[in-house]
C-alpha cells in the first residue's frame, strides 16, 4: 500500500476525532541523566582487538581561517549539507587501544587532564573513559605517537603532571623527534600556534619522557602487525598506520584529514593546521584514492565516535560510509 497526503490527512483527522483518553496521575520514574555513559567501542581486525576511545568533542566557532582556501561562505554550505549547524564547528577525537595478542598498544592519547578542566569535561575524556573500559594504564606495553600536535601529546601526562602509562615504552616518528625537538627550527617560528606547538611538545617530553622515548621510521612495524606510514603535509613527520592480522586490515589515518564533512568532502580545502598544506592535500589524495581502490576501512582520529568506516568516491571529492555497529566480538 502506497500512504498518499490524502491518506495521512484522513488518519490525522481521526486522530483528532478520538475521545481524549482518561486522565492517569503517574510519578516520573527517574530524575533526568546529566551525562552519557562512558564512549568506548570494540571490534576486531584479524585476531587483534581494537577499542576506540572517546576524548570528547571540542564545539567552538567557526573561523574564517579554518579552510585556508575557501571562503567562510563555502564552508557553511558543506556543514549545512551535512545537517550540521552553520557557523561552528566540533571536532571530535578517538584514540585507541590495540591488543595484538602479545602487547597492548595505546595509539595516540588525547587532549589530557588540562583540556578536560578548561572544557568543563567536553574533551580530555580519555583517562576516564579508559577506565570505563577496563583498562588500567598501568598494564599498557606502548605508546605510540602518530606526530606531536596536543591534542595527541597531551595524555601522556596526568594532571600531577607523571607519566600517565608508567610502564609504556613510548614510541615517536623519527622525523617529528627530530624537527620538536631541534632549537633551531624552533627559533624559526614566527607565528603563535607554531611556537605554542614546539613549546607544548618540549613541556611534556622534559617531564621525565625523554629517557622513555624511542624513535621509529616509516616503513616499519612498530608493534607486532601495526606498519608505520608516512602521511606528511599535516605536521613533518604525520604518520598513519596499516593494522593487518592475517587477511584483514584496517588504515588508521590519524589527521590526513579533519573534520571528515568538510575535509572528505572537499579533498583540496586546506585546514589551517596543516603546517604544508600543499602536501598535506596530495597526501589525503593518494591516502583516500587507495582506500577507495582497496575498499579498505579505515579509522580517523576526527572521524565522528566511534570514528570507523569506509571511503567511497563522490565526485570530485570522497564521501565517508560509517561502518555498522557491531554489538558482538
Amino acid at each position: 500500500m502506497q500512504f498518499t497526503r490524502r491518506h495521512i490527512l484522513a488518519g490525522t483527522a481521526g486522530l483528532a476525532a478520538t475521545p481524549l483518553l482518561p486522565a492517569i496521575s503517574a510519578n516520573a520514574a527517574a530524575p533526568l541523566a546529566e551525562k552519557q555513559a562512558p564512549s568506548f567501542y570494540r571490534y576486531k581486525v584479524g585476531d587483534a582487538q581494537v577499542t576506540v576511545i572517546s576524548d570528547g568533542i571540542n564545539t567552538f566557532a567557526l573561523p574564517e581561517t579554518f579552510v585556508l582556501n575557501a571562503k567562510k561562505d563555502e564552508v557553511n554550505t558543506a556543514l549545512d549539507k551535512a545537517f550540521l549547524p552553520k557557523d561552528k564547528v566540533s571536532i571530535h577525537f578517538a584514540p585507541l587501544v590495540i591488543n595484538t595478542g602479545g602487547k597492548l598498544v595505546v595509539l595516540d592519547t588525547g587532549n589530557g587532564p588540562g583540556a578536560f578542566a578548561s572544557s568543563k569535561g567536553n574533551v580530555g575524556q580519555f583517562a576516564s573513559n579508559l577506565a570505563a573500559a577496563g583498562i588500567d594504564p598501568k598494564s599498557i606495553d606502548m605508546v605510540v605517537i602518530s606526530h606531536f600536535h596536543g591534542d595527541h601529546i597531551n595524555g601522556l601526562l596526568t594532571a600531577e603532571n607523571v607519566l600517565a602509562f608508567p610502564n609504556a615504552e613510548v614510541l615517536v616518528p623519527a622525523v617529528e623527534w627530530k624537527y620538536f625537538m631541534d632549537d633551531g627550527e624552533m627559533g624559526k617560528q614566527t607565528s603563535d600556534r607554531m611556537k605554542g606547538v614546539f613549546a607544548n611538545a618540549r613541556r611534556v617530553f622534559d617531564a621525565g619522557l625523554k629517557k622513555k622515548v624511542t624513535p621509529y621510521e616509516h616503513g616499519k612495524d612498530v608493534a607486532p602487525g601495526l606498519q608505520a606510514v608516512a602521511t606528511l603535509g599535516h605536521t613533518p613527520g604525520h604518520t598513519s598506520f596499516i593494522l593487518s592480522s592475517g587477511p584483514d586490515k584496517i588504515f588508521i589515518q590519524s589527521d590526513v584529514t579533519n573534520h571528515p564533512a568538510l575535509f572528505v568532502s572537499n579533498p583540496g580545502w586546506h585546514l589551517m593546521f596543516d603546517q604544508d598544506p600543499q602536501m598535506a592535500e596530495a597526501t589525503r589524495r593518494k591516502v583516500y584514492d587507495m582506500l577507495v581502490a582497496d575498499k579498505m576501512r579505515v579509522q580517523g582520529f576526527h572521524y565522528p565516535f566511534p570514528a570507523m568506516g569506509y571511503v567511497e568516491k563522490d565526485g570530485t571529492g570522497y564521501r565517508l560510509v560509517a561502518a555498522p555497529w557491531n554489538p558482538t566480538l
